[in-house]
């Protein structure tokens, strides 16, 4: 699994300044404060997406392996529960 740390660094290196701003009310630089607070958001938020991309997939493993078990397909364990 990725680490935090190696995704601040992947996001640091994509985006090494942040800007706020819009088009109509103009752009600042964001302080060395708020860009470490909002590389961390970011790097939160794809940490957490990655931890669901693998329960998803843990689940699916395990579903295959029980249904595996029981000798039966998908197929057949949803007409068993219709």
């Amino acid at each position: 699994m990725t680490t935090k740390e190696e995704i601040i660094a992947a996001i640091k290196a994509e985006n090494p300044t942040l800007r706020a701003g819009s088009d109509e009310y103009g752009y600042v630089d964001l302080t060395v404060e708020e860009y470490e607070a909002e590389v961390n958001r970011w790097a939160d938020a794809r940490l957490a997406k990655l931890a669901s991309k693998e329960a998803l997939k843990k689940a699916e493993e395990d579903k295959a392996a029980l249904l595996a078990k029981l000798g039966i397909t998908a197929d057949e364990a949803k007409l068993l529960l219709s």
